[in-house]
């Protein structure tokens, strides 16, 4: 039996161009829609195995539109596709139980392979966007390597305290923090110049919600 696929988003030109590429890999397109309501709509009346949603479109996003169906336990297997880059949409995306995230840029070049793997219950979270968003898998690995004080330092950054606040919050000099900041540098892999600490926390906030 074949895999049914919807597919929305408010540029006609990115639907015609999923829908012709999936037609010709042999996949079965059974519908599309320009507005999320339309979309929401198509998805409750004909239950898509597979619905290709753009974040952004009118009436209803594609978040809105995977929390709705979350909400009523449809079985629909949902891919986002999108122009944005922020760390909470990505991590919402997860929590939402959505099966594929692609950043419009490369949708065409992994569709296919998102969908083979979403097809097979596997979700496929595309490798360009955890490079853009300057973060990996491997990251929580890399924070198990590091001491419980430079833990609690790089938390403190991701609040924007100064080193002589952190000091006072954790009643050790600001040259040891600064020594801490030093050695957590050397055990991330960063560049040495000045910010990139900062800069690398700020992009990963999430480790330490």
């Amino acid at each position: 039996m074949k895999t049914t696929i919807f597919i929305a988003d408010d540029h006609p030109l990115l639907i015609k161009g999923l829908k012709d590429l999936l037609i010709e890999k042999k996949m079965y397109v059974i519908g599309e829609a320009t507005d999320g309501r339309s979309a929401l709509n198509f998805i409750l009346k004909n239950k898509p195995d597979i619905a290709i949603l753009d974040v952004e479109m009118p009436s209803l996003t594609g978040i809105e539109i995977a929390q709705e169906c979350k909400r009523r336990n449809l079985l629909t297997k949902i891919i986002i596709i999108t122009l944005h880059k922020e760390v909470s949409l990505y991590l919402k995306s997860k929590k939402l139980n959505i099966y594929g995230y692609l950043l419009k840029e490369f949708a065409l070049e992994e569709i296919e392979t998102c969908i083979n793997s979403v097809k097979k219950g596997v979700p496929y979270f595309s490798k360009q966007v955890k490079n853009y968003m300057g973060f990996t898998n491997e990251d929580n690995t890399v924070l198990k390597e590091l001491t419980l004080t430079e833990r609690r330092i790089l938390k403190l950054i991701s609040q924007h305290k100064t080193n002589k606040e952190i000091g006072h919050l954790l009643f050790i000099s600001p040259r040891t923090v600064e020594k801490h900041r030093s050695k957590t540098i050397m055990k991330l892999n960063l560049d040495q110049q000045t910010g990139s600490l900062v800069r690398w926390v700020q992009k990963n906030k999430h480790l330490f919600n």
